[in-house]
Order: C-alpha cells, then sequence, then structure tokens
C-alpha cells in the first residue's frame, strides 16, 4: 500500500514538474524574443527559427534611444508614473477606510450589507457601457485630463479593492478595537493607530493590483486624454504601432521600455503580495 501511494506521489511530482517547465518555456520564450529581437538590427531579421533565435551581432542600444525618441517615453512615463501612483496611494486611503466602515457595521447594520453589495457589483459592469456616458460627463465637468483618469480609476478598482480589504479585515480580531476603545481612542485613532498597519499586507496586494491595472491600461486614457497631447506609456505605445507597427525592432524595444518601470515595482513589492494572498485575502 506505501508503495503504490509512492509511486503515485512520484507520478503526481513529474506531472507538475513537467507543468512547470511548460509554464516557464512558455512565459520565458516570448520574452527571450522580444529582448532579442529589441537588440538587432532591421537588417539581421531573418525569417528562419535559427536566426530569429540567434543572438545579435553587435549589441546596441540604439533601438532604445530612438523608441524613446518616438514614444515622447520620458513625458509618457512621468504622466503615467503620476496617474499610478496618485492612484495607487488613493485606493489604499479611501478603500481601505471604507471597507473598515462597511466591514465592522454590516454585520449589525443591513444598510451597509447591501451597500457593501452595491458596491462590489461594479465589478460585473463592462467597461463598454459606461465608455460613452463618461465622456460627456467628464468633458462637461472638466475632468478631461490626468485628474479625471485618477478619478475614474479609483472608482472602477474601488469594487474589487473593498471586496479584498473586506475579506481581510475578517482576520483581524475585533478585540484589540476594544482594547483601544477602552483606553480612549476614537474609533478614528484606533483605525489609523490599529487597524491600518495590520493591514499591511493586503496594502500591498491591493497597491500591486491596482497598479498593473492602471499601469497597463489604454482604454481609459484614450477616451478621456484623447486631443489634449498628453499620453500614457501604453497610450504611447498604442499610437506607436499605428506608425512603425512593421519596425518589430523598435516595437519590441519600445515594449520592453514599457515594461521595465512595473516589473521594477513588482519585484520591490513581491514579498507583501505573496504574504497578502498567503493570508486569505478574500475569506467567507
Amino acid at each position: 500500500m506505501m508503495k503504490e501511494n509512492q509511486l503515485r506521489g512520484a507520478r503526481t511530482n513529474k506531472l507538475i514538474m513537467i507543468l512547470l517547465i511548460i509554464g516557464c518555456v512558455t512565459i520565458f520564450f516570448p520574452l527571450y524574443m522580444a529582448v532579442i529581437i529589441a537588440f538587432k538590427q532591421p537588417s539581421e531579421m531573418t525569417n528562419d527559427i535559427a536566426g530569429a533565435l540567434a543572438f545579435p551581432s553587435h549589441w546596441s542600444f540604439d533601438n532604445f534611444r530612438q523608441a524613446m525618441e518616438v514614444t515622447d517615453f520620458w513625458n509618457s512615463l512621468g504622466n503615467s508614473l503620476l496617474i499610478t501612483v496618485v492612484t495607487v496611494v488613493l485606493s489604499v486611503l479611501v478603500c481601505g477606510l471604507a471597507s473598515y466602515a462597511i466591514g465592522r457595521s454590516m454585520l449589525n447594520n443591513r444598510k451597509f450589507k447591501w451597500i457593501y453589495f452595491y458596491i462590489v457589483s461594479g465589478m460585473f459592469v463592462p467597461f463598454a457601457i459606461l465608455m460613452m456616458p463618461l465622456v460627456k460627463q467628464t468633458a462637461h465637468m472638466g475632468l478631461g485630463n490626468r485628474a479625471g483618469v485618477i478619478v475614474l480609476y479609483l472608482v472602477f478598482y474601488m469594487p474589487m479593492n473593498v471586496l479584498l480589504y473586506s475579506g481581510y479585515l475578517k482576520n483581524i480580531p475585533e478585540a484589540l478595537e476594544e482594547a483601544a476603545d477602552i483606553d480612549g481612542a476614537s474609533t478614528w485613532t484606533t483605525y489609523w493607530r490599529v487597524v491600518f498597519p495590520m493591514m499591511k499586507p493586503m496594502h500591498a496586494t491591493v497597491a500591486i493590483l491596482t497598479a498593473l491595472g492602471t499601469w497597463n491600461d489604454v482604454m481609459t486614457p484614450l477616451v478621456i486624454m484623447s486631443g489634449t497631447g498628453q499620453n500614457t506609456l501604453p497610450l504611447a505605445q498604442l499610437n506607436f504601432q499605428t506608425q512603425f507597427g512593421t519596425n518589430y525592432n523598435l516595437a519590441f524595444a519600445s515594449y520592453i521600455l514599457a515594461l521595465i518601470p512595473i516589473m521594477i515595482f513588482y519585484m520591490i513589492c513581491q514579498k507583501q503580495i505573496l504574504n497578502g494572498v498567503a493570508n486569505g485575502a478574500v475569506k467567507g
């Protein structure tokens, strides 16, 4: 019996290992191709597989320099960083506070439960349905700029963030808040001094998910900031494709430039987001 279990375990481990290898190759191969092509010159591009996989004869950053000029990289990067950072900070502050108010109140008050369901239901509304009304509304309110994009991102990601925060709050004992209340702390002080620091793993999870969604989104800046002369990196990439779609060396160089900042951000926050997921982001 034990031998049979060991054999089954060995087979399972082999299957898992094979799947992991396939997954790694699936992820690594396109990234490898993008890097190799980005450093090659157009004259080195060939149609055969061996030529495509071969290293460039001369490693040069010329494609990257040209891509930075064509996409107005630094201005686009500044807009993306500004929008992403402000959206992340506001999401952590606003959504965390709203989730605390709703999560601690909906067990005793039915109204807060309906408010929770109403906010979370926003996850199921397609952006395409809201696109045209939002364009008109933001134009009337004078928010057809970066500020308008930030406000929309805050609203778009609120359902998911409230869901995550509300689930994580169940891991924090209410006895800590009761102890703070006995010591004379107000609800406001209790949240910022006791609850907020204890939600650090979830802050990191919300931050990384919001940052990834905000950084990679092209549709919202396209419909809101169109005609303002301001681009985010994804929007600059979209405009780039229409002009230089056949210049693969330049295109892949620009894609890697847009990928680097968010990869750095993820590497910094990797430990925190894994802790947030491991601690049970969404429970009951």
